[in-house]
């Protein structure tokens, strides 16, 4: 059953933590966006898009070059933010519910069946604050729930504001997708014209206002910029001029991946329009926290779910990262990363280290003061020390794993980072490759034979880290 109370000693330890220190509870905002690559934003060198905002944030926060998401696409990340655990040991590997096997070209396997609800019995993040007094808040997309009894107002969220079992807006039904109407059971549809990054920020300052004094835990998973790709009416005409001006007038250029094509270039101009939109509503929920005077006991997160959709005519580019969404080449699982804290000392700051989606859980409980709970968070480890001193180094070994078929055309995988290795394995064929990420970060010199004894000891630490984990596998498909 949810752990609503703790034993008198944890809130006895808690008023100790605040009584030796600020006496006032900093809030908390974790901003999520969908399919954000890790070269979408200005503050990590975009080619096309327009990021002020976010420029702006990054120069007020620790960004993260070596940040990774749980896996190359959502529902996993998500579960894994919420819950600090691995999405292996969880047991959600896919997006809810995934793709059909049918649908994959070819397939050799059978992926295993992940659960398609987040557990009830997990203590998620918003469980944690909310415990502790805070006001939780969620807005936006949840995907992490079939039906109903599993959405955020039973996660430990006060208010959800559009968090349904759908990963995207429907633009079927009497839907308009990004535009009003949502036809979302928990979002009211508003105005006709109205955008839904719009409404889901106006969502989040009336909240901001609501909160009064007390501690609030804001939790915004943007819809955007996952597909449908529809632009924004304030920024279309904008990026459709500044895409005449490339030099090569807009046109999209792409590399083979196997058996599918990925964009190497940045300069879909309805794809900029939705990221620039994105920023300027970043942009006003920062304004407001500055107009109500809580931005200098704020936390900021600033993250995304999974790498950029480049793969079968995606709409973004991550170069010099191989691959996007889908995959478990460093295109699909490297990601944006600000974190702005109150009485930061090393505001503007680049870190080096690697981290990851389960890392969220404990950095934000010891952010803002709060006991760990390590039963819980078992795969994240602090980032606090990372923050206070961003310059120093420290090698993790990262593990993924998608033993599904994906509509990017990746075939079930998994893949280790330890240090500058990565090796990543394919179960269809039980081919493994190798790369210096310090040297390749591009991932095409494939080092597995030339260092056999690094590609056995990687392999075996991958297996091991996912037997520890309950990680399931595919089995082989027996045709008729």
């Amino acid at each position: 059953m949810k752990k609503y109370f703790r034993t008198s000693l944890l809130i006895f330890l808690t008023v100790i933590v605040f009584s030796c220190g600020s006496t006032e509870k900093p809030n908390v905002i974790f901003i999520l966006v969908d399919d954000l690559g890790w070269k979408d934003l200005g503050c990590y060198d975009s080619e096309f898009h327009d990021t002020p905002k976010l420029d702006e944030l990054a120069n007020r926060s620790i960004r993260f070059t070596n940040a990774y998401s749980a896996s190359p696409v959502c529902s996993p990340t998500r579960a894994a933010i919420m819950t600090g655990k691995h999405p292996a040991r969880v047991n959600i590997t896919d997006w809810i519910p995934g793709m059909s096997v049918s649908r994959a070209r070819d397939p050799k396997l059978i992926p295993p069946e992940d659960i398609h609800n987040l557990p009830l019995e997990e203590f998620t993040i918003a469980e944690a604050f909310k415990e502790q007094g805070y006001k939780t808040f969620y807005a936006g997309k949840w995907h992490l729930g079939e039906t109903d009894e599993f959405w955020p107002e039973f996660q430990g969220f006060d208010i959800n504001k559009g968090g349904v079992s759908w990963g995207a807006p429907k633009r079927n039904s009497g839907a308009g997708g990004y535009y009003s109407p949502y036809n979302n059971p928990r979002l009211e549809n508003g105005p006709d014209g109205e955008y839904l990054t719009d409404r889901l920020t106006d969502e989040s300052i009336q909240f901001i206002d609501s909160a009064s004094d007390d501690p609030f835990f804001l939790y915004l998973a943007f819809y955007t910029v996952h597909t449908p790709i529809m632009g924004c009416d304030k920024y279309d005409e904008i990026y459709e001029e500044k895409s005449y001006q490339l030099p090569d007038s807009g046109k999209i250029i792409t590399v083979t991946e196997r058996d599918t094509e990925t964009r190497i270039n940045q300069s879909n101009p309805k794809y900029a329009a939705m990221v620039r939109s994105m920023d300027a509503n970043v942009g006003r929920l920062l304004k407001k926290l500055d107009e109500t005077g809580k931005a200098d006991n704020t936390i900021i997160v600033f993250t995304s779910d999974n790498g950029g959709l480049t793969s079968s005519g995606g709409p973004t580019a991550v170069v010099p990262l191989r691959a996007g969404k889908g995959w478990c080449y460093e295109g699909g699982i490297r990601v944006p990363l600000l974190i702005r804290y109150p009485n930061m000392s090393h505001a503007g700051a680049v870190c080096d280290v690697p981290v990851i989606s389960m890392d969220y859980y404990p950095t934000l409980l010891e952010l803002a003061g709060l006991e760990q709970d390590p039963d819980q968070h078992v795969d994240g480890k602090s980032l606090v020390p990372f923050l206070e001193n961003p310059g120093e180094m420290a090698d993790r070994t990262l593990v993924w794993h998608y033993p599904h078929y994906h509509g990017s055309t990746w075939r079930p995988g998994s893949a280790i980072r330890d240090g500058n290795w990565k090796l990543i394995e394919f179960y269809e064929d039980n081919t493994v490759e190798l790369y210096d990420l310090e040297t390749d970060l591009e991932e095409r010199v494939n080092m597995a034979k030339k260092f056999p004894d690094i590609t056995k000891k990687l392999k075996t630490r991958m297996h091991e880290k996912l037997d520890e984990m309950g990680g399931q596998y595919p089995v082989v498909k027996n045709n008729p």
